[in-house]
């Protein structure tokens, strides 16, 4: 596995999330691929971890078969490279958004479908706490009608949204909110994350699995390098 066609495939699905959001349907579709790319990355760090560190894991090396093959063969230094990945991993799942795609991996992993995606208006310039607001969007087969449809539904309750956003950037002294500043985007909502935007939390791991990968082609080398 070439571990950097990966990270091209999580940037490819990235930048296809974006360009239908705020469609369901797609937007479910390569979220689900973009999730994909996210663990065969993880894997693939394992699967040279695997290599470099001559453990001969058979079949596809997963994080599961790296630590039980190192546990049997008692590999001091692979057994240092676990220890380092496992910490340095729950450092970077440490914020909300990277800890949600964490939490929506392992809700994928486990039933093989995400939960139930939605679609709300909110302020494309946002300040701390700005409310978002689910827009019903009648579907066919999964997918908005049209962009029209949206555009007018988004208008028909865009007042009630505009009132409450400002009666909230009125009390704590924010800038007031206007009708074209209002944009639609997909979320999902998983355990105690209910206002996590998909694009943008997809975004923002994307800098996490990147910066995993290059720390531990680091790591893996530096021990590597010592054994030699």
């Amino acid at each position: 596995m070439d571990v950097k066609e990966k990270i091209n495939d999580c940037k490819y699905n990235l930048n296809q999330i974006k360009h239908f959001n705020p469609d369901p349907f797609y937007v479910d579709y390569f979220f689900k691929n973009y999730l994909q790319a996210v663990s065969d990355v993880y894997n693939g760090i394992f699967g040279e971890a695997n290599r470099d560190f001559g453990l001969f894991v058979p079949e596809k090396c997963t994080e599961e078969k790296f630590r039980a093959k190192v546990l049997e063969k008692k590999d001091n230094l692979a057994l240092e490279f676990l220890s380092w990945f496992e910490k340095h991993y729950e450092d970077e799942h440490d914020n909300q958004y990277p800890n949600f795609i964490k939490k929506v991996l392992e809700f994928f992993t486990k039933h093989g479908e995400l939960p139930k995606i939605t679609i709300k208006m909110l302020v494309n310039q946002r300040y701390a706490d700005d409310i978002n607001q689910e827009i019903h969007v009648e579907l066919t087969n999964g997918k908005i009608r049209s962009k029209e449809h949206l555009q007018l539904e988004i208008k028909r309750q865009i007042p009630m949204f505009l009132e409450l956003i400002n009666q909230k950037r009125n009390r704590y002294d924010e800038p007031k909110v206007y009708e074209n500043q209002i944009i639609a985007s997909t979320f999902l909502e998983l355990e105690n994350y209910e206002d996590i935007e998909i694009p943008y939390a997809c975004e923002i791991y994307l800098h996490v699995v990147v910066r995993l990968l290059e720390e531990s082609q680091k790591e893996i080398k530096r021990l590597t390098t010592y054994v030699g």
